[in-house]
């Protein structure tokens, strides 16, 4: 029991069940069926947008994206404009949106590899030149309205009973583990999250990988963005802030340390549920934004003694 208590993934898995405890018994109905399935559809929301931030923290070197709530904004606006409330828009506005996305991921490889700028200083300039980009996009005005068949597929039954984003999440959770586990590019990301060092005398392209981390989470941040569109309907403003810090809360809490090299994408899907269960909560007793701000930055702190920091920093 003592070997269990220290896993990540088993805590998570006892704490959802605490957490479904507790809200059934403050809100009669918390554990319905159909307020399970809105959980886990706003639980895939932070889920997809994790996969990034996951891929990222596993390549070490103090690896972190804050980036990604404004590319998520951003992709939302972007979406928006080009579906303009039309399925015939819904391929070139998917794949625009994706471009996009990916291009600021890149962006943060480069800087990051190349110019050696360190990630949360690189990260969170791009956070603020794309914040300016939102206001000259923006003009103040709220525009871009999802498609039908985008709204559909978030939030209405699509197969078995259950809407295509959790299909859609499903499968990514498949796709991470045969990335991370089966591909050349997975191990890469192990190597050089562990010693980066010894993965470049071994000769991993270090620069290579860092970057497509980047890129890579660029990408799922446009995926959650197309997909908050979905759910939202239309877009407003700053309406990714809300996954930066819960994306990296997610990660940690999945087992996968700040240092890198070590933890998979099972242990961030159950910590995206569990913090969506515990903002539910919080919201069901009237805590207000800033007060849920606090108990997730502490969430934050406490997980980082625990599981953060793992046995040391890589070097």
């Amino acid at each position: 029991m003592l070997g269990l208590a220290k896993q990540p993934v088993f805590v998570a898995i006892v704490l959802i069940l605490a957490l479904f405890a507790i809200g059934e018994t403050m809100s009669p109905g918390f554990t319905s069926p159909d307020q399970i399935v809105r959980l886990l559809i706003v639980a895939s929301l932070l889920g997809i947008v994790a996969a990034g931030q996951n891929l990222v923290i596993l390549a070490g070197r103090e690896g972190i994206d804050l980036s990604v709530g404004s590319v998520v904004s951003l992709a939302v606006i972007v979406a928006g404009n080009l579906m303009d409330g039309s399925n015939a828009n819904i391929p070139q506005a998917v794949l625009l949106t994706i471009c996009v996305g990916c291009l600021f991921g890149l962006f943060n490889g480069v800087g990051v590899t190349l110019l050696r700028i360190p990630p949360i200083v690189m990260t969170l300039g791009i956070l603020g030149v794309i914040q300016g980009l939102l206001v000259v996009i923006r003009q103040g005005v709220p525009s871009g309205v999802a498609a039908p068949m985008l709204a559909n597929f978030v939030s209405k039954p699509f197969l078995f009973g259950l809407p295509g984003i959790l299909w859609l999440w499903a499968f990514l959770g498949l796709a991470m583990a045969f990335l991370l586990k089966r591909t050349v590019f997975g191990n890469r990301i192990y190597a050089i999250g562990s010693n980066e060092n010894a993965a470049f005398m071994a000769g991993v392209p270090v620069k290579l990988v860092r970057i497509g981390v980047y890129v890579c989470s660029g990408f799922f941040a446009a995926v959650t963005g197309i997909c908050l569109l979905g759910y939202s309907g239309a877009s407003f403003a700053n309406v990714g802030d809300q996954y930066m810090l819960t994306s990296i809360i997610a990660v940690v809490f999945g087992g996968t340390p700040l240092s890198g090299g070590k933890g998979e994408y099972t242990g961030t899907m159950l910590g995206a549920i569990l913090l969506v269960i515990l903002q539910s909560i919080l919201t069901t007793i009237n805590i207000d934004e800033f007060g849920r701000q606090i108990i997730f930055g502490g969430t934050l702190l406490v997980l980082m003694v625990f599981y953060g920091r793992g046995k040391g920093l890589r070097v």
